[in-house]
């Protein structure tokens, strides 16, 4: 796992917001060994936005390529991380465009930026049985799991030498 890295957004450290140039973010990327519960590796980089006033961001003094101290983390939640716009952060599985819910309610997941190195993900915990007994972290899986199905057959067809 590499340190969490200060990443420009076009060729700026300091992102200003496009609601109100008095406020701004900054990238931080971490690229990850995610290994799945089937022991399926996938390394992934995973960025997360430091948000702040541009004059409180300014005063940090991140340089682009800056290597930090800490760790970026995943959170998962049932409530939405922004208030004003509760499409904003729902948990999507892959190219599906299938929303991963618990019951009814949408999972919704984002990045941060945590200076503890030790510093764990907060992820769905896998509390749901399937008919075929694997435990999942939400209720929808069969749905995913057809939408990944139709996806690969569509990938095949594309594939096909006619």
């Amino acid at each position: 796992m590499s340190k969490p890295t200060v990443t420009p957004i076009k060729g700026q450290v300091i992102a200003l917001s496009p609601n109100n140039p008095e406020f701004g973010y900054i990238r931080v990327e971490q690229n990850r060994t995610i290994i799945s519960d089937d022991g399926f590796v996938k390394n992934k980089k995973i960025a997360a936005l430091l948000l702040g006033t541009v004059a409180e961001l300014r005063k940090t003094g991140y340089q682009a390529g800056q290597e930090l101290e800490g760790r970026v983390i995943v959170k998962e939640q049932l409530t939405a991380f922004n208030k004003k716009d509760l499409e904003k952060d729902i948990k999507v599985a892959g190219d599906t465009k299938v929303v991963c819910m618990v019951g009814d309610a949408p999972i919704y997941r984002k990045a941060f930026f945590s200076q503890d190195p030790n510093a764990q993900d907060q992820l769905m915990p896998a509390i749901y049985k399937t008919a075929d007994g694997k435990m999942v972290s939400h209720t929808n899986s069969e749905a995913i799991k057809a939408a990944y199905a139709k996806s690969l057959e569509t990938a095949g067809a594309d594939l096909s030498l006619d």
